[in-house]
C-alpha cells in the first residue's frame, strides 16, 4: 500500500444530507493529475461540504469517490498522507508559535527532516522573522499564509483549498496563484473554491460550478471566466439538474 500514488480523482453521484437539508445532490466529476480546477458558486451552494468530503473529513450520504482506483476506506492513512486541505477553519493553534505549528504538522505527516521543511515553509510565508512568535498575535493575512504552508508542507498529491486567497495582500495573492500553477505543472491535482474569479482565471485549467448542491461545468470560451460563470448560473440546464461533468 505504501507504493500508492494518487493520480486521479473520480467523484460518482455523491450526495450529502443534513437532516432534511440537501447540501449536495448526485455530484459527479473527474480530475486527473496535472489539473488545477476552480470550484465556483454562490454562498451555501455546497462547496465547503464537497471539499470536506473529498478530504475524507465528511462522509457522503450516498455515492462514492475513487482516489486512483481505490476508496478512502481501502486506503486509510496512506490516502490522507497525500491530501493537503485548507478549510475556513485554518487548523492552526494560536497558543503555539508559527514554527511550532509547522513542526507539529510535519511530525503528523511523518516527514523525516521537519526542520528543513519548516524553515523553507516559513520563508515562503514571509514569516521567518516572526517564526517564534505565538500565532494569536498574527494578522488575518499572516495566519492565512501560515495555514497555507501547513496544508502544502508535505507536498500532497491532492490539494483542496477553501477560499485560499481570503485575507491575502496583492503580493501574497500573486505568489499563491503562481504556486498553484506550479503544483499543477508538477503533475499534482488542485481543487480550490473561490469567489475571486479574476485571480482564478489565470490559474485554473477548468472550472466547475455548484448551485443548490448540483454541479455543472463552466464552458471554455473567448469571454472572461466571470462572464462564462454568470452565463452558466443563469442559463445552463446542467446546474440545477444534476449535470455530469467529465
Amino acid at each position: 500500500m505504501s507504493a500508492f500514488e494518487l493520480d486521479e480523482l473520480n467523484v460518482k453521484r455523491v450526495s450529502r444530507q443534513y437532516g432534511r437539508r440537501r447540501a449536495l445532490a448526485r455530484v459527479t466529476f473527474h480530475v486527473q493529475s496535472g489539473q488545477v480546477v476552480g470550484l465556483l458558486g454562490p454562498n451555501g451552494a455546497g462547496k465547503s461540504t464537497l471539499l470536506g468530503i473529498l478530504a475524507t473529513l465528511i462522509a457522503p450520504s450516498s455515492g462514492n469517490i475513487l482516489y486512483g482506483r481505490k476508496s478512502s476506506k481501502d486506503l486509510g492513512a496512506v490516502l490522507r498522507r497525500q491530501i493537503g486541505f485548507l478549510s475556513h477553519d485554518l487548523q492552526i493553534y494560536p497558543e503555539l508559535t508559527a514554527r511550532e505549528n509547522l513542526e507539529f504538522f510535519a511530525q503528523l505527516y511523518g516527514e523525516m527532516k521537519p526542520d528543513v521543511l519548516v524553515t523553507k515553509a516559513l520563508e515562503r510565508a514571509r514569516l521567518s522573522d516572526r517564526a517564534d512568535d505565538t500565532v494569536d498575535g498574527f494578522s488575518r493575512g499572516m495566519r492565512q499564509r501560515l495555514a497555507l504552508e501547513r496544508a502544502l508542507l508535505h507536498e500532497p498529491r491532492l490539494v483542496l483549498l477553501d477560499e485560499p486567497f481570503t485575507g491575502l495582500d496583492d503580493r501574497s495573492i500573486d505568489e499563491l496563484a503562481q504556486r498553484l500553477r506550479d503544483i499543477g505543472r508538477a503533475g499534482r491535482m488542485v481543487i480550490f473554491a473561490t469567489h475571486d474569479l479574476d485571480v482564478a482565471e489565470g490559474v485554473v485549467d477548468r472550472a466547475l460550478v455548484l448551485r443548490s448542491g448540483r454541479i455543472g461545468v463552466v464552458p471554455d470560451g473567448p469571454s472572461s471566466l466571470r462572464k462564462r460563470y454568470r452565463a452558466t448560473l443563469h442559463e445552463s440546464p446542467e446546474v440545477g439538474h444534476g449535470g455530469v461533468v467529465g
